[in-house]
C-alpha cells in the first residue's frame, strides 16, 4: 500500500470563526536524485511566525532543506530501500522522528541505526541517511533555522558556510 500523508490546515473565515482551510494530500511532493521522496507539509518564513486568517500555501516554493531565515519547515521524507543520501550539512536544528522502518544516520566517523519511535536532534553536523533495509522508511523532520557560532565556524573552517546544502534535488 502506497504511503499517502494527510495534511489538515486550519485558519479563520471572514468573521473570525475557526475553519479548515484544506484537508488532503500535501500539494507538493518532490523526488531527490537518490530516490527519496519529500512530502512538503508546511513552512514559515519568520519568527515569531505570522498567523493570518488565511495565506498562500508556503509549500509551493522551491525545495530547500534549511527553512527561510528565522523560519521553520515540516516535511515527511520517505527513504526507499537502498537509498543513500549525499553527505551534507545544514545551518539548522532538525528534529527527525522515525515513523516506520529503519534508517542509518552516518556521521563523519560513526553511525547509528534509528527505528520507529526514535528521535534524532540533528545540529548542523555533516551527515547522510541510508536505508539498508528491504522496506521503505519514513521520517518526519521539523527544521528550525539556525546559525553556527563564530567558534564553530572557526573550528570547521570558513569554507563550511559555502558548502551547505540548500536544495536536495540538486546536490
Amino acid at each position: 500500500m502506497a504511503f499517502k500523508p494527510r495534511r489538515v490546515v486550519t485558519g479563520h473565515d471572514e468573521a473570525g470563526v475557526s475553519v479548515f482551510l484544506s484537508d488532503g494530500a500535501p500539494p507538493v511532493v518532490r523526488t531527490a536524485p537518490d530516490g527519496a521522496l519529500f512530502y512538503e507539509m508546511w513552512s514559515t518564513a519568520a519568527m515569531p511566525a505570522p498567523v493570518a486568517a488565511a495565506e498562500p500555501d508556503p509549500t509551493r516554493i522551491s525545495l530547500t532543506v534549511p527553512p527561510e531565515p528565522g523560519g521553520t519547515k515540516i516535511r515527511i521524507n520517505e527513504f526507499p530501500p537502498g537509498v543513500v543520501s549525499p553527505t551534507h550539512r545544514t545551518q539548522s536544528v532538525d528534529y527527525g522522528i522515525v515513523l516506520d522502518g529503519e534508517v542509518v544516520l552516518v556521521l563523519d566517523d560513526t553511525e547509528t541505526v534509528l527505528r520507529a519511535g526514535d528521535v534524532v536532534v540533528q545540529r548542523g553536523t555533516d551527515h547522510r541517511w541510508e536505508n539498508r533495509s528491504g522496506a521503505a522508511a519514513r521520517m518526519v523532520f521539523v527544521l528550525v533555522d539556525g546559525e553556527f557560532t563564530d567558534s564553530l565556524v572557526e573550528t570547521l573552517g570558513k569554507d563550511v558556510l559555502g558548502s551547505l546544502l540548500h536544495d536536495p534535488t540538486h546536490p
